[in-house]
């Protein structure tokens, strides 16, 4: 074995194997192991650049959790939480440990899910490549060296993208599995080299265990301002949430997976994910910066093998081209990873429709409203015929990783709002004028929207004048220094009112059919919360 000692050896885990163990390296060691594999290589300013193969993001149609006793009643079972049978995972589990037992080198980290001490989870990872350790040593929370001492796993994760999975013997999809065995504490990743899947993982389990300690976990990222006071920001993928959070000016706390205690806003994380496609030093420096410094992994970014130069613009890998580094190469971050309580919720949403107002403030029925629809647009730019925008629904701004049911942490969101008289913010980063399929229509200027989103956090934008949105009902400032009137009025920026108006009629009634079944989970004040319908 190199690295230290584990305290809790892999055979007290119940694995046998043969092979060589790295246990807990660093970062130099790590990236070491992963060029001398032949896992990846060293771009021009010192990052480590990686191919993730076909997998370029995550598998969700192969994840499965173990459906047993502890889970029947717990967990929200359908088309996101897909069961498998103890007897399939024990098949899988026996040829994974096999599979295990084969290997000739095996890298493991012992790690914490969660910043603040109380509430964090003790998680070992077992890999078979060296980057994809560095990976979740970099993004889960590292333990000092007293805390390694003594640390005794209480889950597990084992990544082998190797492995092939059976769907005749293990009940799965394909040869790709994500399968989570609540009971067992253990989680079984294969036939897949995409990263993410094990910090997801992690996030899955925290979301599992927090709410029955009345710890909200949230999909977010969150910073705090000269004020001492801490922002959330909720969002899907492609909404701005680490664009939005990663602001010099103030003091990041994460970019993705928190937790709100009764005491503080704690990151899940020790480090940031954030997507690299078309990065540019202009509108995104501190994360750019990252890409020009050792320790930091890049996916699926096209390099020039012979300058090793990086191309952010070529997307011929992957569109999801991600990078992860720690959170202290972002400048101005949190030394504990955690803040106060929040006194400020931005919910984020990229509107494909040009429907939304670049900024609406809520109240706590339609916060939790907009928290369950979790409502985003895309638009499949590449595929030819695409006239229409894709309304995008996602429960919670996490929907694939909430293992219980969404009113749970809903409920959980509107009681802590009530308590810390949380102001929340609905904030449009995608098209004004338009439809985005629509020619010569663009998305929300950047600057607009930091501007809006710096009125809403130091409390002028309170002072506002606000007028009710006719169809959702919720406020919207007139005027804002700084900010062209025109993109706070969608209506009157469309070039045709009328087709604005319809429009917005087929959202509202994209609202509404999702909502339906979330309504018999929520009390009277939320259902008035939703948008009408003319």
């Amino acid at each position: 074995m190199s690295g230290s000692e584990l305290h809790v050896s892999l055979s007290a885990q119940g694995i046998s194997t043969g092979a060589t163990v790295h246990a807990n390296l660093g970062t130099s060691a790590l990236v070491e192991h992963a060029v001398r594999n032949g896992e990846g290589a060293l771009a021009k300013d010192g990052p480590l650049v990686v191919e993730t193969g076909k997998h370029t993001g995550r598998s969700a149609k192969d994840k499965f959790i173990v459906r047993d006793a502890e889970t029947e009643s717990t967990v929200w079972w359908g088309k996101t939480n897909v069961a498998m049978s103890p007897q399939d995972f024990a098949a899988l589990k026996a040829d994974f440990l096999a599979a295990l037992g084969a290997r000739e080198t095996l890298y493991v980290a012992d790690l914490f899910g969660g910043s603040q001490p109380e509430h964090r989870v003790k998680v070992r990872v077992i890999n078979e490549l060296a980057w994809h350790n560095l990976f979740i040593r970099t993004l889960l929370v590292r333990p000092t060296q007293a805390e390694l001492a003594g640390f005794a796993p209480e889950y597990t994760i084992i990544d082998l993208p190797s492995f092939r999975a059976d769907p005749a013997r293990h009940g799965t999809r394909s040869e790709t599995v994500i399968a989570v065995n609540v009971t067992e504490k253990l989680i079984l990743i294969g036939g897949t080299k995409y990263a993410g899947e094990m910090k997801k993982s992690v996030f899955g389990i925290l979301n599992y265990l927090l709410p029955a300690q009345g710890v909200m976990p949230m999909h977010c990222s969150a910073n705090i301002g000269a004020d001492g006071k801490t922002a959330v920001f909720f969002g899907l993928s492609g909404t701005g949430k680490t664009t939005l959070s990663a602001d010099a000016s103030r003091t990041l706390i994460g970019d993705d997976e928190h937790g709100w205690s009764d005491t503080a806003v704690f990151n899940f994380e020790g480090g940031c994910y954030a997507k690299m496609i078309r990065l540019s030093p202009e509108a995104e420096p501190e994360i750019f910066a990252t890409t020009k410094r050792f320790g930091t992994v890049l996916e699926n970014v096209v390099m020039d093998p012979e300058t090793r130069e990086l191309d952010f613009d070529d997307a011929s890998l992957a569109e999801n081209s991600r990078g992860s580094y720690p959170l202290e190469f972002i400048p101005n971050t949190s030394p504990e990873n955690l803040g106060p309580v929040p006194a400020n919720i931005i919910m984020l949403t990229a509107d494909a429709y040009g429907v939304l107002p670049p900024i609406a403030r809520l109240t706590p029925d339609q916060a939790m409203y907009h928290f369950l629809s979790g409502y985003t647009a895309r638009v499949a730019g590449t595929e030819i015929g695409v006239t229409e925008p894709e309304a995008t629904f996602s429960t919670c701004f996490g929907a694939p990783f909430m293992p219980r049911h969404p009113s749970v942490y809903g409920n959980l969101l509107k009681e802590r709002i009530a308590k810390g008289q949380v102001t929340c913010w609905l904030v449009n980063t995608g098209w004004s004028g338009g439809k985005a399929t629509m020619p010569g229509i663009k998305r929300m200027p950047i600057q607009a929207t930091r501007a809006l989103l710096n009125a809403a956090l130091d409390g002028s934008l309170n002072h506002a004048e606000f007028r009710k949105d006719p169809n959702f009902g919720f406020e919207v400032p007139v005027s804002v220094a700084g900010v062209d009137s025109k993109l706070l009025d969608p209506r009157g920026a469309w070039a045709d009112p009328a087709e604005y108006d319809k429009t917005a009629q087929t959202l509202v009634r994209q609202f509404i059919d999702n909502f339906a079944e979330f309504a018999e989970h929520v009390d009277e004040g939320v259902r008035q919360a939703a948008p009408v319908a003319a």
